[in-house]
């Protein structure tokens, strides 16, 4: 998936993506979407146990093991140059915009700003600004690879907004993923992949 990653953002620079054929495109994003859908019920799993032992196995990558990758195969695919309709398939978009919007919540948010961590004793969100004052800038790589990814995805959607029609629930979830990183601290990068998604949002 990592190597496919790469090739597919390769080949879309290359502007020959279409070039393939459409019949064997769509199924390389229907198991894609398979195998983003299976990632995506686990991390379901994982919102309900605490963030050290989600952060614990973040960093064994046992929970979003490359899938990180299949979602930018697929958004690589539909923002290339002159696809056919056919690559537009609403089920991968839904499911990348799910596992996206979860990753961001559930492992970035809380890992960059302290304020998002939920409190395992109290149930409540973590709020002081103590906590940020705190809060180490070290990140372990593997969190530095999900975030650089996770840029990469909302970037693209963008593109895929002037490309594609959504629908209005799809546009809600992209509307509120492009909104929230502007309430975070520590997520400049992002924040500006941001602005790109909202500004399309606003002229959907």
């Amino acid at each position: 998936l990592s190597e496919l990653g790469s090739e597919s953002a390769k080949i879309k620079a290359m502007g020959i993506m279409d070039k393939l054929s459409t019949d064997k495109t769509v199924k390389v994003l229907n198991i894609l979407e398979k195998n983003i859908q299976d990632g995506s019920k686990l991390s379901t799993l994982l919102n309900h146990v605490s963030f050290k032992l989600r952060n614990f196995m973040t960093l064994c990558r046992i929970e979003f093991s490359s899938l990180d990758d299949a979602c930018l195969t697929a958004i690589n695919i539909m923002t290339s140059p002159n696809m056919p309709k056919a690559v537009y398939i609403e089920d991968v978009i839904e499911r990348v915009i799910q596992y996206t919007k979860f990753h961001l919540q559930n492992t970035l948010y809380p890992q960059y700003d302290p304020v998002y961590r939920v409190d395992p004793h109290g149930g409540g969100v973590l709020s002081s600004k103590a906590k940020r004052a705190k809060c180490s800038t070290h990140k372990q790589r593997v969190i530095v690879m999900l975030y650089n990814k996770v840029c990469d995805i909302v970037s693209s959607l963008s593109e895929l907004l002037e490309i594609q029609l959504l629908t209005d629930t799809t546009i809600l979830q992209v509307s509120s993923m492009g909104i929230t990183p502007f309430f975070v601290e520590n997520v400049s990068e992002l924040q500006l992949c941001a602005i790109k998604l909202v500004t399309a949002v606003s002229t959907f």
